[in-house]
């Protein structure tokens, strides 16, 4: 079958190639699902097949929005404890999530891709850890959930086995045992991963936390994970709460101990990372282990300032993550680009902290990284995947902003006119193509309303 193009014209263009190559007015032509040529001015004009062409005027195109971090299932539990910090929080929310079944997780897999691909994300990560019994299959139903969406997914197959008993946060029913979690990690893998160039599915192994998973689990999900050829995730040093929780059990801060129990390397990646040391950030940069910066979760828990300057400048990969949309209700990713500025000014390098274009890095090139698929998205190049968004700046919300880069990030939240993924279209005009949005409003709610009244007692 011949190729098939899209040429996309008369736009802004920020690259985020190695060079940060940007074009005033440029073209991208996307061949298949390639990108087959970036650059200025028009598209060449003796093209074959060009089945669409797109005027770009007034608009800016960048790849598309890379997640690093999320827990889709809390999107039916978002507006709850919205004063405690983690442990609270968790300890709050625990005995409801470990009700959840798999209608639930669909929906609410459902809801979360869809306001994050309706701002601008391509590709989305989920950490799911809650497991329990009886309850269908929860895993296929988020890898279902970003398939009808259209979206690129890293599924981390997350766990918990330290309970209440054990000295953990979760309660007893809510955990799984080693022998258990091993095996349906395995089988997850197995069964979803794929690993091919243009791959719309990855699967990663994730315990939950240190203060939810046995020594034995994280050592056992590294050594599984080598074995298996794919990357680990798991969350670290967010809260003081937790370093001191790791001191006294471990006899170690978080750092030294992920990295007694193989938890350091190019193919790891932490979420928040929040109160890392000079130490931490060199064994980081060492290894090359990546981080996954939520500014907004970070505020709403109360956590802290992750000191994202310093580690890039110490060459840790860095990308951004929404977070469960139980402490980041919002659920969007291209937010974070404008708090990950915000919130970084707020530390120790003020103003020099991070620019627009940094932002922009962390939220796409940045978290390509972290997830370890940096060859293939996270900038606009010629033989990447067509991953890419339209941004509309020509409305009333960024009209005198000059700097369209500046607009994306610093102003209101911008329109999606088109966004692609793997080229094919699945944002026009702000409305996803490919669900539903009203139908899922109407699931979620449903769901969420079903999970309230399952957790205060009452029978489904």
């Amino acid at each position: 079958m011949p190729v098939q193009r899209i040429v996309i014209e008369n736009c802004a263009i920020a690259t985020v190639d190695a060079d940060d190559t940007e074009h005033a007015s440029g073209h991208i032509v996307v061949a298949d699902n390639r990108i087959e040529s970036v650059g200025a001015g028009k598209a060449p004009g003796d093209l074959e097949n060009v089945v669409r062409r797109v005027d770009g005027t007034g608009h800016l195109a960048t790849p598309g929005l890379v997640n690093t971090h999320h827990h889709f299932y809390q999107w039916i539990t978002r507006g709850l404890a919205t004063d405690h910090n983690l442990f609270d929080w968790l300890v709050a929310l625990y005995p409801t999530w470990a009700r959840i079944d798999e209608p639930m997780v669909h929906a609410a897999a459902q809801g979360s891709l869809a306001m994050m691909a309706r701002g601008g994300v391509t590709t989305a990560m989920d950490h799911h850890y809650v497991f329990p019994k009886g309850t269908g299959d929860l895993s296929g139903a988020i890898v279902r959930a970003a398939r009808e969406t259209g979206v690129r997914l890293t599924l981390a197959r997350g766990s918990m086995d330290r309970s209440r008993k054990d000295g953990g946060l979760p309660p007893d029913f809510a955990v799984e045992t080693l022998e258990e979690t091993l095996a349906a990690t395995e089988a997850t893998v197995d069964e979803y991963h794929d690993a091919s160039f243009d791959s719309m599915t990855q699967i990663a192994v994730a315990p939950c936390s240190p203060f939810s998973v046995s020594t034995e689990l994280m050592r056992q999900g590294a050594e599984l994970a080598r074995r298996k050829g794919v990357r680990l995730h798991t969350h670290g040093s967010e809260t003081v709460e937790e370093e001191q929780f790791c001191k006294e059990l471990f006899g170690m801060g978080p750092t030294d101990y992920f990295e007694s129990t193989g938890w350091l390397g190019e193919d790891v990646w932490m979420a928040h990372c929040v109160h890392m040391n000079d130490s931490d950030i060199a064994a980081f940069a060492r290894t090359g282990t990546g981080v996954a910066h939520c500014p907004s979760s970070n505020a709403r828990l109360a956590a802290g300032i992750a000191r994202v300057p310093d580690m890039l400048a110490a060459g840790v990969p860095v990308g951004l993550g929404v977070d469960g949309t139980a402490s980041n209700e919002s659920g969007e990713l291209h937010t974070e680009l404008r708090n990950a500025l915000l919130v970084n000014r707020l530390g120790a390098h003020r103003e020099a902290a991070l620019n627009a274009r940094q932002a922009l890095r962390l939220g796409t090139y940045g978290g390509a990284q972290v997830l370890g698929r940096a060859g293939q998205i996270g900038s606009l190049e010629p033989g990447k995947l067509a991953d890419l968004v339209l941004w509309r700046l020509d409305t009333l919300a960024h009209a005198s902003i000059a700097d369209p880069v500046a607009a994306l990030v610093l102003g209101a939240a911008a329109p999606v006119t088109l966004s692609l993924v793997n080229g094919r279209p699945v944002v026009e005009d702000s409305r996803l193509l490919h669900v539903d949005e009203d139908a899922v409003a109407r699931s979620t709610r449903d769901e969420a309303r079903r999970l309230a009244r399952i957790a205060q007692g009452d029978r489904p």
